[in-house]
């Protein structure tokens, strides 16, 4: 590697450094604070770094890496949302017994993980951040060993992760079998030499996608999210909604793009299939839950769903409505995981329903934080979740994908009950012992960074609801510079027409 090679990857060692940093102080002395402020510090300039790589159009750091528009895109992303889920991370386990030091580290080292993989154009590269995520994700899930159901959830993540590598490393084996080489852009140039997948590629891409599916929660490669939801601590399950599905996401449009996968209509069968299943299964089964980590689990399932559709699109207005939707999806996920990390007690965590009665006169301005989040996440106008599901319906309409756009409909129809019925536990009547009951966020000086932060967030979401223009402008100035959305073969006679006129726009001169 050379010294520019060096500099582009200056944010993931900047992660890298920090994370020995902190171990070093941590066997000098235990210092809450102190580790806290490292961690802000390094994932703040973690994040000011990109604004040094913000001309690079294409680098790539051969074999593994690539750094152009969309990766740096999604760095910011990741890095900002670790960033937010830290802050609010130092009022949650401040007031726990548990040593708290170390879990920076596997913040910061999961972070890293979801960096990798954003800017992986190679399998190894795939592997090396998924292995650096869920292996930190393991201890972070597990981490209040005293708490009831953290090490279940713990246990139960390790082996259905572990299970998915598994599916996931031998899918690459037989890919590598079939074409000879474990590059995205490999891949390709192999595809574009044969008139069909062969059965040993398709088997192999079959078992990725298995691996990748666990990772993102979807339909049906569910079964451990709402249980890993509610037993792991507030943050964390902020982390895992978020940070490390965006990272598995940004990495899957990438290589369905270098790739071009999008030709092969058994692939885009499998994960239309997987999106409407999604869809159903996440709505329909967040009916029934009386806990709000639960409702949000079943709730990430379905907008994996939504996300999907716009991925299916394949085209860069497709993109486009993935990274808006996805920045509106993690404001407003990191908000509502907020409000129960500032309503969180030494004991538990505040996830029962019944622990949101009368909310509303209890402590008004958290209530309306999370009347916020939840209409953004029922797709409310006037917040960010209506305009990223009205970009995600564009381009699904766009690209004629009829049924995927009607699902989506009728799902957010179905979603909007359990959104207005954590609202309306919120507008009760609250009972008279509880009244009176103490303000801790006025009590204690440590809430105020969490409210600072949790109004920021409110105010961001309503923002992007008014006016997305500035955050559009932005995704599609630095999407225009990544060769990896744009197409790089000529039109085929089997692509449909939104694909050649795609290619069509790619070749013209600048």
């Amino acid at each position: 590697m050379s010294q520019n090679d060096f500099f582009h990857l200056l944010p993931l060692l900047i992660l890298t450094l920090a994370t020995l940093v902190i171990m070093l102080i941590i066997a000098v002395r235990r210092n809450h604070r102190i580790i806290y402020g490292v961690t802000v510090l390094a994932l703040a300039g973690a994040f000011a770094s990109l604004f040094w790589l913000r001309s690079v159009t294409h680098y790539l750091i051969r074999p593994l890496f690539v750094i152009d528009g969309f990766a740096l895109l999604y760095l910011g992303l990741i890095l900002l949302t670790a960033l937010v889920i830290s802050v609010l991370s130092y009022t949650y386990f401040e007031q726990r017994e548990e040593r708290k030091e170390e879990y920076y580290i596997l913040l910061i080292l999961s972070t890293l993980g979801a960096c990798v993989l954003v800017i992986s154009q190679h399998f190894v590269g795939l592997f090396l951040g998924l292995e650096i995520l869920s292996v930190s994700l393991y201890g972070l899930i597990a981490y209040l060993r005293t708490r009831e159901r953290s090490d279940e959830a713990g246990v139960k993540y390790l082996i259905l992760a572990a299970f998915s590598s598994a599916f996931l490393l031998f899918g690459m084996a037989l890919v590598y079998a079939s074409t000879g080489t474990m590059a995205f852009a490999g891949l390709a140039e192999f595809l574009a030499n044969v008139p069909k997948l062969p059965v040993l590629l398709l088997t192999g891409l079959g078992m990725m996608i298995i691996g990748v599916g666990f990772k993102l929660g979807v339909v049906p490669f569910h079964m451990w999210t709402p249980d890993v939801y509610e037993g792991a601590p507030a943050p964390v399950t902020a982390f895992i909604a978020t940070v490390s599905k965006g990272g598995m996401l940004g990495l899957l449009i990438r290589f369905f793009m270098q790739a071009d996968g999008y030709r092969y209509p058994a692939l885009v069968l499998i994960f239309t299939v997987i999106a409407i299943a999604s869809m159903f299964a996440g709505n329909l089964l967040a009916l029934r839950q009386q806990n709000v980590k639960r409702i949000l689990a079943y709730s990430s399932i379905a907008h994996l769903g939504y996300l999907l559709v716009a991925f299916l699109a394949g085209d860069q207005l497709g993109v486009e409505a993935v990274t808006f939707y996805l920045a509106a999806y993690f404001i407003t996920s990191v908000g509502a995981f907020g409000v129960i990390v500032v309503l969180s007690d030494s004991e538990r965590d505040a996830e029962l329903l019944s622990d949101y009665r009368g909310l509303l006169w209890r402590r008004p301005w958290i209530a309306a934080i999370f009347t916020a989040m939840l209409l953004s996440l029922a797709g409310i106008p006037l917040t960010a979740g209506f305009v990223g599901k009205f970009y995600v319906l564009a381009a699904g309409i766009n690209s004629q994908l009829w049924l995927p756009v009607v699902i989506l409909v009728v799902n957010s129809v179905i979603g909007l009950y359990y959104y207005i019925q954590i609202i309306a536990v919120m507008f009760q009547q609250p009972e008279t012992e509880t009244a009176s009951e103490p303000q801790p966020i006025l009590a204690h000086p440590v809430y105020l960074t969490s409210m600072g932060t949790m109004v920021g967030l409110a105010l961001l979401l309503i923002l992007l609801g008014v006016y997305p223009t500035g955050l559009v402008q932005i995704i599609r100035g630095t999407l225009g510079t990544s060769a990896t959305i744009s197409a790089h073969q000529k039109p085929r006679a089997d692509k449909p027409p939104y694909y050649q006129k795609l290619a069509a726009e790619s070749v013209k001169p600048k």
